[in-house]
């Protein structure tokens, strides 16, 4: 990646769109936590480069309505008390007015900080425990009043794949019920939509098998394969990402275990197709955005938001670095109201994610869904496309094969 030789340390800053610590009269600090050399890095990267070059086109473009965004990105490696050192001191020493986050285990961990210090956090976590702002839902861990994401949550993207999953199963004539298993680490990102997907494959007549635990870690996953085969599991979604989803798959195909791969929507881009090659077949993924060669009109500002670090426009970036940019953009336009409506604080911030219905930043058609967000419900999204990715001989195709629209049930709010 264009960034990589700039992390030869943990923390890596980075000045947007003008040099480090020149800060212009009119500013407002955004923190940027990102994982490029964790164990999520093999899309942490895409998605900080999404959320770094929106940065600096908008500081380009003339900021929020001419108030500039100082920003720092630090790779905390998917270390929790490194983002929270680092949540502690953009807070304290930088007034920071609102923060683009990254993992769910640091995001979760930030709740209770974020909401004293009135600080709006846009996640990549899309943990369905962050879409509950009032805790009005028994299930809800903990209300999470300024945590916002752009897509639909973990668990409702897991709920649209058992739909298909119900359906496809009918279409291909399956006699009794089909067996459904989730597959994953033991941590808070695998695990934040497990018991409510379960539940809901439950609800559609799966018969749900015991969670298969395979580490974040690439590895040799026979063992958890053959318990996969034995149990003769039907569908299996995956909540993990990169290198131990080659290595499951790899493994699974090793000894024969015939299973629907259902992966989450880290887990499923051509980079995972281009490296499992012909072993990856027929696999299901969710996505929130189109794909870089598709001819939707906001793809044209994505690729002039792309050249801030690619001045040649040539490099194709995958469906994480648009999600990257929509979560940036719908900060920016709630940035904008909130300079109209007593200034860029975050609770003005807050304040201006509830001001539009069915919301697609400008410029961002076709790209961003349309979102809708309130004070009492911060699912903003409950649309999943979901696709089908095989490798044919060096050519990597991806179809649409179905779009769900989830139900606003107030059970699965902040579940």
């Amino acid at each position: 990646m264009q960034h990589k030789a700039k992390l030869s340390s943990l923390f890596v800053c980075c000045a947007l769109g003008m040099s480090t610590q020149v800060f212009a009269e009119d500013s407002v600090f955004v923190g940027h936590l990102a994982d490029m050399s964790g164990p999520t890095a093999f899309v942490g990267k895409n998605y900080a480069d999404g959320v770094r070059d929106s940065l600096a086109y908008i500081n380009a473009n003339g900021g929020i309505k001419g108030t500039t965004l100082e920003s720092e990105t630090i790779d905390y490696a998917y270390k929790v008390p490194q983002a929270i050192a680092s949540y502690k001191k953009w807070h304290s020493r930088k007034n920071m007015v609102a923060m683009q986050g990254w993992g769910t285990a640091d995001t979760e961990a930030l709740i209770s900080f974020v909401a004293k210090d009135k600080v709006p956090v846009f996640s990549a976590s899309y943990s369905g425990h962050l879409t509950d702002p009032t805790g009005k839902n028994p299930h809800t861990k903990k209300p999470a009043p300024y945590n916002f994401f752009y897509g639909a949550s973990y668990s409702d993207a897991c709920r649209g794949l058992v739909q298909w999953a119900a359906q496809d199963w009918k279409d291909k004539g399956g006699k009794g019920k089909a067996k459904f298993t989730h597959i994953g680490a033991n941590h808070p990102f695998p695990n934040a939509p497990k018991e409510a997907c379960a539940e809901y494959a439950t609800e559609l007549g799966f018969d749900v098998q015991p969670a298969v635990v395979v580490s974040m870690k690439p590895g040799d996953f026979k063992a958890q394969c053959l318990s996969l085969k034995s149990s003769g599991s039907n569908y299996g979604y995956i909540g993990n990402l990169g290198g131990s989803v080659l290595s499951l798959v790899k493994s699974c195909n090793t000894v024969g275990t015939e299973i629907q791969f259902m992966s989450n929507i880290w887990g499923g881009d051509k980079n995972i197709f281009s490296a499992a090659g012909e072993g990856i077949k027929d696999y299901i993924f969710p996505t929130m955005t189109p794909f870089w060669g598709d001819d939707a009109p906001g793809m044209k500002l994505v690729r002039e938001i792309s050249k801030q670090s690619d001045e040649s426009g040539t490099e194709e970036r995958v469906h994480h670095y648009m999600r990257g940019v929509c979560s940036t953009f719908f900060m920016k336009e709630a940035m904008e109201w909130a300079k109209d409506n007593g200034g860029i604080t975050g609770e003005n911030i807050k304040k201006g994610m509830y001001v539009r219905k069915n919301w697609v930043p400008k410029g961002l058609d076709g790209v961003c869904l349309p979102a809708n967000w309130t004070n009492e419900d911060h699912r903003g999204i409950n649309q999943v496309n979901i696709y089908k990715g095989n490798y044919n001989g060096g050519d990597i195709s991806v179809e649409k094969v179905s779009q769900v629209t989830l139900d606003r049930r107030e059970d699965w709010l902040g579940y």
